[in-house]
């Protein structure tokens, strides 16, 4: 054969390959970016754009259930495409109850279910605890740390995450001023406490927490270093000054934003000193890091409001809106993007911080009292007593709904409790999947999952646990 011609096929042929192996690469990045992108063959071997499904659940490996449907394969944690629109999720394991939804899928999108959670069916109560004239009792944001009030000058400190558990004492003595002598005292003088805690905030890292507390009409402030109380502190006395509100503005809580005479301050702990003012006329505040969002009054315009946005440090304040009533506000961050929630009487909206573009408005049928940020950012909660509305960031959808009894707390970083007839009663956030776990419950105090081991709640002054897994 001649040479020439030889090399010429031997060209071809590679051409023709390498050709094939594009054509094939390319099919392929195309396949998979359409699969990325949400498309699916369906079973009548048609294309469709789906969404993916996330789904986790504690105690993990339970069976799911689609849409009515199982197989042995689906069980949690896993991801499962399904197609656009509305499923009913449905989990069960034996030896627990079953949690149910029923969500809506988007195409092309990621939906996360991370939170259900199922309950061990056959648990026994058991008394670990036993306290004497308990008048308030706050819980850390992990829901490990305890810290309980009684009638005297020396609290408790618990950590809930052992398994033997002890109360260590703190000697609040120096820093209450509503405090006198016992009527009966033995040789170790107890000193009563006659001021009533009207609320308490945690550090995200749980070493802190901050008391507003009612001393005969005045509010006084206290920030207890929980794991070393004589590091705390009497703000209210310490600076001479009555504070509106007070929150903490760092982990270390050496760093706090306060608000007095209605001007926005920040107090430096470690420091013993406070700024010059932040905001005036503040009507409302929140933070993320050193971001400070607030609502306060217009001094350039008559029974007019507006949202305001500054830093830290900053000497300069940027007007994001105009209101015409006083209105609660929260920024918090959710992925990649930052968020501004308002709550102007009944009319709720969310705005992105990057470019104040409103991606969400409602009115809600109830005024709500306050807006939070539920843990993660993954929800926003406001209610007024037992009426509740939820944002769910993930589904970008609100529900209003209504625990039984009062009031509501938090038993874990997702789920909701109430106490309604001496019943402990749990709801998804959303108040989904409601489910009655005990009865005998005192209603004064909290309930709380902790490690995913262990549900406490009081029976009188009785502290009660229950495994939630098998011993």
């Amino acid at each position: 054969m001649d040479l020439d011609k030889l090399k010429r096929i031997q060209s071809l042929k590679v051409i023709i390959s390498e050709t094939i192996m594009v054509i094939a690469v390319v099919l392929m990045v195309t396949v998979l970016a359409l699969i990325v992108s949400g498309y699916w063959l369906n079973s009548d071997f048609q294309i469709e754009r789906q969404g993916l499904l996330q789904i986790s659940s504690v105690p993990t490996g339970a069976n799911i259930y689609i849409d009515g449907d199982s197989s042995w394969l689906q069980k949690t944690n896993t991801s499962k495409v399904l197609s656009s629109g509305e499923h009913t999720i449905t989990l069960s394991k034996d030896g627990y109850d079953t949690w149910s939804k029923t969500i809506n899928i988007t195409e092309g999108l990621l939906y996360r279910l991370h939170y259900p959670r199922l309950f061990l069916k056959n648990r026994t109560p058991e008394k670990v605890f036993n306290f004497k004239n308990i008048t308030f009792a706050t819980v850390s944001p992990e829901h490990d740390k305890l810290v309980l009030i009684n009638e005297t000058a020396n609290w408790d400190y618990l950590e809930l995450d052992n398994e033997i558990l002890t109360s260590q004492k703190i000697d609040m003595q120096k820093y209450l001023s509503n405090i006198g002598v016992a009527d009966s005292l033995d040789s170790s003088t107890e000193w009563t406490f006659h001021g009533k805690i009207l609320s308490s905030e945690w550090d995200n890292d749980g070493s802190h927490v901050l008391f507003s507390i009612d001393n005969d009409s005045n509010i006084e402030w206290i920030l207890l270093d929980v794991k070393n109380s004589k590091n705390s502190i009497n703000i209210s006395k310490e600076f001479g000054a009555n504070f509106h509100h007070i929150k903490i503005l760092d982990n270390s809580s050496n760093n706090l934003l306060a608000v007095q005479n209605g001007n926005l301050h920040k107090i430096d702990v470690s420091g013993r000193s406070i700024s010059s003012i932040l905001v005036k006329d503040v009507i409302d505040f929140d933070h993320y890091n050193n971001e400070i969002i607030f609502s306060a009054k217009d001094d350039e315009q008559e029974n007019s409001y507006y949202l305001g946005l500054t830093k830290v440090g900053d000497t300069k304040t940027i007007k994001l809106d105009s209101f015409s009533v006083p209105s609660k506000v929260a920024i918090y961050k959710f992925y990649d993007d930052k968020y501004i929630a308002t709550l102007s009487e009944n009319l709720f909206s969310i705005f992105k911080l990057e470019n104040f573009e409103k991606v969400f408005e409602s009115e809600l049928s109830f005024s709500p009292a306050s807006i939070k940020v539920g843990h993660n950012s993954e929800f926003i909660i406001m209610n007024t007593g037992s009426k509740i509305a939820t944002f769910d960031m993930e589904a970008f959808s609100l529900n209003e709904w209504m625990v039984d009894g009062e009031s509501f707390g938090w038993v874990d970083n997702n789920m909701i409790f109430s106490i309604s007839e001496n019943k402990l009663i749990v709801y998804d956030f959303d108040g989904n999947n409601r489910r009655e776990l005990a009865e005998n419950v005192s209603g004064a105090f909290p309930a709380m999952i902790t490690n995913n081991k262990w549900l406490y709640y009081f029976d009188d002054s009785n502290l009660i646990r229950e495994w939630l897994i098998p011993r």
